[in-house]
């Protein structure tokens, strides 16, 4: 599913007009990404949380010519699936 399918989805689900639902969805991609970006953890109870994360700076090897190289350490995003969704998909 696309993000154009998703907001007809739940357009759909709810009786408001897509232009309405995509500004919804928009508003909480934004709130999501700044509330993680400043190190804070989204938990939507049932369904799951976003979180930030870090990476160490590794060694790695280029497939191509299997040279050694260095990978800098970075931050990355969690996404941790809730009960009641894992319970949801595991059925």
């Amino acid at each position: 599913m696309n993000k154009q399918e998703l907001i007809d989805a739940v357009a759909t689900a709810t009786g408001e007009s897509k232009a309405d639902t995509g500004g919804v969805i928009d508003g909480f991609i934004g709130a999501v990404t700044a509330a993680v970006t400043q190190g804070e953890t989204v938990q939507l109870i049932g369904f799951g949380s976003f979180s930030a994360g870090a990476r160490a700076a590794r060694i790695g090897r280029n497939p191509a010519t299997g040279a050694e190289i260095q990978i800098g350490a970075s931050r990355t995003v969690k996404f941790t699936a809730g009960k009641a969704f894992k319970d949801t998909v595991n059925r």
